[in-house]
This record gives C-alpha cells, sequence and structure tokens, in this order.
C-alpha cells in the first residue's frame, strides 16, 4: 500500500471512531436535555446525533468487509464496499436527520409549546459543542495529511476515500445544526415565544438535507466508478511511453476501491520489436506506472496497430 493510501485509511479510521465516540455520548446528553426540557431543537438534535453514530458505525462496517479477499464471484475484490455504506449513511442522513428535524420542526412552529429548564438545554448544547469541535477538528486534522494544495471542496468532491469527506461533512452539520438549536433556543427563552425553536428545528432540517445531498451525489459518483484524476492519468501516460513504446493508443482507468487501480491500455509498439523484446517493454511499463503510481495495483496492456492518423491518445471524457 502506498504512504497516502495508508495515512488515509489510518487517518479515516481514527477520524471515525473519534467522531462515533462524541457521537454517543452527545446523543445521550440530548436526549435527557429533551426530556427535562421538551425542546424540539433538543429532540431534533437527539436523532441527528443517533443517526450519526449509527453512521459511524456502518463506516466500520464498510471498511471491514472492504478487506474481505477475492473471490471468483467477485474476482477484483470488495473495495466498493467503503462506497457502498458511505451511499447508505449519505441516505440515513437525510432520512433520519433532514426528514425527522423538518418535521418536527414544522409541527413545533404550528403548535407551540413552551420550554422547561432551558438552562439545561443551554448547558448541553454548549458541553455537545465542545465535544463535537474535538470530533470536528480529529477528522480536519486527518484529512489535511493527505489533501495536499487542493482545497476543501475540491478534497470533498475528488477524494476517492469515502471516510474522510463524510466525516467532515458531518461534523461540520452538526456544529452548525448545534449552533441552530442554541440560537432556537435561545430566542425562545429571551422573547418567551417557543416558535423560535421551532424554526431552531426547521434550520437544522434544511442543513442536513444540503449535506444528505452533497454526500449523496458524491458516493454515487464513487459508486458507479471513477476514473483517475486529470494529473494522475497524466503521470500514467507519461510512465507507458518509454523505450520500445511510442505512446499510448487507447486508456482507460477506474477505481475498484479506495486504494485500488484499474488501468487498461492498448500501445503502439515501436516497428521491428521481438516479441521477447514486447514483453519485457510490457513489463517495464507496468513497473514505472506502479512505481508512480502505487494505487495502480491491476494493469492491463495490449500491444496493438496504431490506427489512428493524428497521433493522439484516446482517453476518457
Amino acid at each position: 500500500m502506498r504512504q497516502g493510501a495508508a495515512v488515509a485509511a489510518g487517518g479515516g479510521l481514527k477520524a471515525i471512531i473519534a467522531a462515533l465516540l462524541a457521537n454517543a455520548g452527545i446523543a445521550i446528553a440530548k436526549f435527557i436535555g429533551f426530556l427535562i426540557t421538551g425542546s424540539s431543537s433538543m429532540l431534533a438534535e437527539s436523532v441527528h446525533s443517533v443517526a450519526d453514530t449509527s453512521n459511524q458505525g456502518l463506516l466500520l462496517l464498510g471498511h471491514k468487509t472492504s478487506k474481505r479477499r477475492a473471490t471468483s464471484e467477485h474476482p477484483f475484490g470488495y473495495g466498493r464496499d467503503r462506497y457502498f455504506y458511505s451511499f447508505i449513511v449519505a441516505l440515513m442522513l437525510f432520512t433520519l436527520g433532514s426528514a425527522f428535524a423538518l418535521y418536527e420542526g414544522i409541527h413545533k412552529v404550528q403548535h407551540p409549546e413552551e420550554l422547561t429548564s432551558p438552562v439545561v438545554a443551554i448547558t448541553i448544547l454548549v458541553v455537545a459543542i465542545v465535544l463535537e469541535t474535538f470530533s470536528f477538528r480529529t477528522a480536519i486534522v486527518e484529512s489535511r495529511a493527505i489533501k495536499g494544495d487542493k482545497t476543501w471542496w475540491a478534497f470533498i468532491r475528488q477524494s476517492k476515500t469515502p471516510e474522510l469527506p463524510v466525516v467532515l461533512l458531518e461534523d461540520a452539520g452538526a456544529l452548525f445544526g448545534l449552533v441552530f438549536a442554541l440560537i432556537g433556543v435561545g430566542l425562545s427563552v429571551a422573547t418567551g415565544d417557543p416558535v423560535w425553536d421551532g424554526i431552531g428545528t426547521i434550520m437544522i432540517g434544511v442543513l442536513l438535507g444540503i449535506i444528505a445531498i452533497i454526500l449523496i451525489v458524491e458516493m454515487k459518483s464513487l459508486l458507479i466508478g471513477e476514473g483517475s484524476g486529470q494529473r494522475e492519468l497524466a503521470t500514467i501516460m507519461a510512465e507507458l511511453t518509454a523505450d520500445g513504446i511510442e505512446r499510448v493508443i487507447h486508456i482507460r482507468t477506474q477505481y475498484i476501491g479506495p486504494e485500488e487501480l484499474l488501468v487498461a491500455a492498448k500501445l503502439a509498439m515501436r516497428k521491428g520489436l521481438s516479441m521477447s523484446e514486447v514483453a519485457r517493454a510490457i513489463d517495464d511499463a507496468e513497473t514505472r506506472v506502479r512505481a508512480k503510481v502505487p494505487v495502480a495495483r491491476l494493469i492491463y496492456l495490449e500491444p496493438d496497430l496504431d490506427r489512428t492518423t493524428d497521433g493522439s491518445a484516446t482517453v476518457p471524457r
């Protein structure tokens, strides 16, 4: 495994475990706060934390099942299990988090109820913000190790390791959700109008819905299959064209797991090479590619005739 992949795997697990512990503790505290205060914001945040805790469990499950050995039925292994469970996490965030918060918030706006012991709710929310900040900070630190010079948005959009973007967006949503809940409870106390608690709950639902849709779109793309980025693809093509290989006629790449890239290409060979020289050139090309792009574990190269007239390689668009 390449160093970057090892960092991503280890960092992903560390961020997931930190989020799991934080969310489990926060969920218990929020439910206690809801039972004492009757705040809809607290209830929405409680369900949100329960969903987040379940989500971390699913991410851990996906990480474990993806390590299963390849079989005749699944010859490329189970690497995409991590994409599948991350997609389920996005769906759960939408249904258990967003939909419930919107329902509860609208209900509380239509039928507002006075809060009891709002100080308890505020105290629990502040403590939850501290714990969630710890989880969010862990995710940021672990993500920064593999993010490189990309923006955070580009990292979320382009990362082939699903767990870190999921945890990052979940933790960000949880932090903003806690702030919205705190604002809703605070305004209800300050104005004496409990409708603000319902409005805060609606804001939480909208926020979770936006995050869930972003994750659903990104995880669906990974689940279907994404190829190399432009920089990585250019590196692969550069390493393929050397020695007896004149150029790349046709190339396709696809990530079949976060740490496993499939490369298939047809290569135009230099004229006059013997069969043994062609075989040696192919083997050397594989070695060069793996040295520069270690995640390219599966490489299938085929010598072929150059049938194009402009000398350009055919690459995915």
